[in-house]
């Protein structure tokens, strides 16, 4: 590898040693009641969110914030659009930096165990993604740059990630559009409220059961 490229590859990751520390001191921009009050009557503001997104996702932000913050300010149909865009965008910016970053190191030093995993990961393709995604316990960004280190193409990267993310984005900017229909509204909580809260519920419990059904449908793939 070229001197240029070494330094364009640490100047990159000194930024993003920055931009987390600068995302957890400042993490006030990314509450949900923040970004709303900032946003919202702005013509721009799908614009910014997307950008605030892909930053997010880049600086180890929850994207739960952003997409309970999607449904304060679009409400519930235009709240789970962006916030799904949101949420593929910095799925891949993630996944492009990781990619770029690495430069074939991982392959040399990972032990034969996460050797393994990696390459189930490759096999599997965007189903092992969706997969991964719909586990609600794996942050966001660190699944973003795991793949990155993989050879899984950046399509099915895309596509995994808009699948398996898709019932907790729905979830939680659904969450967010109730939240926002109750402070609007007061004491007047009907449809406006309930509607919400059920799609939101269904989508939670879709996401709970979804991992446990393509598990059985994935089979290991054996080191050659």
């Amino acid at each position: 590898m070229s001197p240029r490229a070494v330094t364009s590859r640490l100047a990159l990751l000194v930024l993003l040693v920055a931009g987390i520390a600068a995302a957890w001191e400042w993490r006030g921009v990314f509450d949900p009641a923040a970004l709303e009050a900032a946003i919202r009557h702005s013509r721009a503001a799908p614009v910014v969110f997307l950008a605030l997104h892909v930053a997010g996702s880049l600086f180890f932000v929850p994207r739960t914030l952003l997409a309970v913050g999607a449904g304060l300010v679009f409400g519930m149909w235009w709240g789970i659009v962006w916030a799904a865009a949101g949420s593929v965008a910095g799925a891949i910016a993630g996944f492009l930096v990781a990619r770029y970053l690495n430069t074939g190191l991982v392959e040399r030093i990972e032990p034969a165990r996460l050797a393994a995993l990696r390459r189930q990961a490759e096999a599997g393709g965007w189903r092992v993604v969706a997969m991964v995604r719909l586990v609600p316990i794996i942050p966001h960004s660190l699944a973003n740059y795991a793949f990155g280190l993989t050879r899984v193409g950046v399509g099915a990267y895309a596509v995994g990630s808009f699948l398996g993310q898709l019932p907790l984005t729905v979830a939680f900017a659904e969450g967010g559009a109730a939240g926002g229909n109750a402070l609007l509204n007061g004491s007047n909580l009907g449809y406006q409220i309930l509607w919400p809260s059920v799609i939101g519920f269904g989508a939670l419990s879709l996401s709970l059961l979804l991992p446990a059904l393509l598990r059985r449908r994935l089979r290991p793939v054996e080191p050659s």
